[in-house]
């Protein structure tokens, strides 16, 4: 049941179309979507049929956890496509589908200047150069550039050298080194090498046929098995995969298989009217494919150095008018013949991957995600999809340090762990103030997230007991005006996890040592002490040594770094002569003191 604040703005919705933004009760953006008819679109989030494609949405908002909307108005549908992709790059909704923004695939190169060059490259710019993959690997992409450099030379060489270079002697590179070559000449070898990325071999093996026989009458038999390696390159690399098409265009395949709420997405690469590579995409999905595909595919060719095909096929249902419109090739859907039957093909290894992702996700959900949702059902909290961690370590209170871990749905995200070095400037008899340093990394970490407008995690766990509870609450409470749940991790007095600690006052909660949610709290409560004891490992040496430089009477901070970039540790410096030490600028006398003093 939707709230009075949430019919109030349904009833204001317009209908026009536009971009809308579902959020939570933390007002964090769950989801992004995009529509012809805003009215129509958000109102049948709240009001239409459960068991429609909207239904992992609609059991949210079931579940309270949609507190609110956004909507941005846009004049036509093709603006509401855009800004879809714009607000998701942007905010990274969890319930969106969200690409990484590059691909890494290295492409073959025809530079385009006086004197142009064959060359691998993985970074696409508009500098008017011919562009040809992706490749499915390197390996690949390196054997036809090789190849191609052999058959059909460009420039090897720096040019204007004078002389002949040493690629010239080998028939690898034109003679722009030593002469002017005519651009008819480079044109015609461009012309040629165009033509074997394309697909067209045939010429290309006849011409090597023919100088292999040329030279073997000739009795120049290291250069025909040179030319036989190549003709066996083209038969075993090129002719050996199958054709699939009857034509040479570039295009791409885009299709999809939808079952259980996940969206299947197999994309195929046709160069060279061959299948030269294949990608797989599994999502869960909000809205219906064929809208999830059309953004998908903006998100895919919006990426850093993607090169468009010239030609794309999808299902019928989807936009491609509209596709077409923003990204200016065409959008087919075959009816019938090879294309028809690839797009066929496709669909079935889209339903084969997300029947193996089902099988899969039935064994590790039991681990990740409903182990996660054992946690916030034990401490009486909706599930929430972000936890983190923190603990500490310091020796004697001496070089204190934090350490944070990130899990989502179970699984830890390494590339959002954080390191955090303390000021520790409170301390205590026997050690660092705890309470002091559980202040300080919570108001730093989350100042930090609040300042830059990043989501808040569902729920903070500190490796600790009451005195860390309770400073994490009176930071985040009192001083920033947040209300996220904290929850302790208590060890035994054999140092293994034993228990949860939440609530004001907080008490023990036990969970069944059995179960996967003790499991995965036992996995983070080790994981984030490893961290931070790794971390404080690493802190310390380097303290180390430089405590015991300092020691040295002589030896002032400009020495104190010399040494360090150069030797890089006491082990080493002991090793030093003087004369090492001396050579740095160093004196003498200071050298042996240093010697003397280790």
């Amino acid at each position: 049941m939707a709230s009075a604040h949430i019919e109030h703005k349904l009833a204001l919705l317009p209908d026009l179309p536009g971009c809308y933004l579902m959020k939570d009760i933390n007002a964090k953006i769950i989801y992004v979507g995009k529509a012809k008819n805003l009215k129509h679109r958000v109102r049948s989030y709240f009001k239409g049929d459960k068991n429609n494609g909207q239904a992992r949405l609609i059991e949210q908002i079931a579940d309270d956890e949609i507190a609110d909307f956004d909507t941005i108005i846009t004049t036509t549908e093709k603006e509401a496509f855009l800004l879809e992709i714009t607000l998701i790059q942007k905010y990274q909704p969890y319930y969106n589908i969200k690409l990484k923004r590059g691909t890494g695939y290295p492409y073959i190169k025809i530079t385009n200047e006086r004197n142009p060059q064959l060359v691998l490259t993985s970074e696409i710019k508009k500098d008017g150069a011919y562009y040809f993959g992706p490749y499915p690997n390197v390996y690949a992409a390196q054997g036809t550039l090789q190849f191609l450099q052999k058959v059909y030379p460009l420039r090897r060489c720096a040019g204007h050298l004078g002389r002949p270079c040493l690629y010239y002697h080998m028939g690898q590179c034109l003679g722009a080194c030593f002469r002017e070559v005519p651009e008819e000449e480079y044109a015609a070898q461009i012309k040629k090498i165009k033509r074997f990325l394309d697909g067209n071999v045939g010429d290309a093996k006849r011409d090597l046929k023919q100088r292999m026989n040329d030279a073997a009458s000739k009795l120049q038999f290291e250069l025909a098995a040179d030319l036989r390696d190549q003709i066996r390159y083209i038969e075993q690399t090129v002719e050996k995969q199958r054709i699939i098409s009857n034509d040479t265009t570039p295009r791409d395949l885009f299709t999809y298989y939808m079952d259980k709420g996940y969206l299947s997405v197999q994309i195929f690469f046709i160069r060279q009217a061959r299948l030269i590579k294949r990608e797989k995409r599994i999502f869960p999905s909000i809205n219906t494919p064929d809208e999830e595909l059309a953004t998908f595919i903006l998100q895919f060719y919006n990426r850093k150095n993607a090169v468009l095909p010239k030609e794309v096929l999808v299902p019928a249902g989807v936009e491609k008018n509209v596709l077409s419109d923003i990204l200016g090739i065409p959008f087919r859907t075959p009816q019938r013949g090879q294309k028809r039957a690839l797009l066929d093909m496709a669909n079935e290894n889209a339903k084969l991957a997300l029947e193996e992702k089902f099988r899969l996700l039935e064994l590790d959900n039991r681990q990740t995600v409903g182990a996660q949702e054992e946690i916030f059902t034990a401490l009486g909290l909706p599930f929430g999809h972000v936890m983190e961690a923190f603990d500490h370590s310091h020796i004697q209170g001496t070089d204190p340090v934090s350490a944070m871990v990130y899990y989502e749905d179970g699984k830890p995200v390494k590339s959002m762990y954080r390191k955090y070095k303390l000021k520790g400037e409170v301390e205590h008899q026997n050690g660092a103030d705890e309470a002091a340093n559980t202040r300080e990394v919570i108001r730093r970490r989350y100042t930090r997230l609040l300042k830059e407008k990043k989501s808040l995690p569902d729920l903070i766990l500190m490796d600790g007991g009451e005195i860390e509870l309770d400073a994490v609450k009176d930071v985040l409470r009192n001083e920033l005006n947040l209300n996220i749940p904290v929850a302790g991790m208590v060890k035994n007095d054999k140092h293994r996890t034993a228990a949860l600690m939440y609530g004001d006052p907080p008490q023990l909660i036990d969970l069944d040592r059995q179960s996967q949610g003790f499991f995965l709290l036992t996995r983070v409560q080790d994981e984030v002490h490893r961290f931070a004891i790794t971390f404080h490992r690493q802190s310390h040496n380097k303290n180390s040594l430089a405590s015991k430089l300092e020691t040295i009477h002589g030896v002032g901070p400009k020495t104190r770094i010399k040494l360090l970039k150069h030797f890089g540790s006491v082990t080493k410096i002991k090793e030093a002569s003087v004369d090492d030490i001396e050579s740095l600028g160093i004196a003498k006398t200071v050298a042996q003191t240093i010697l003397l003093s280790l």
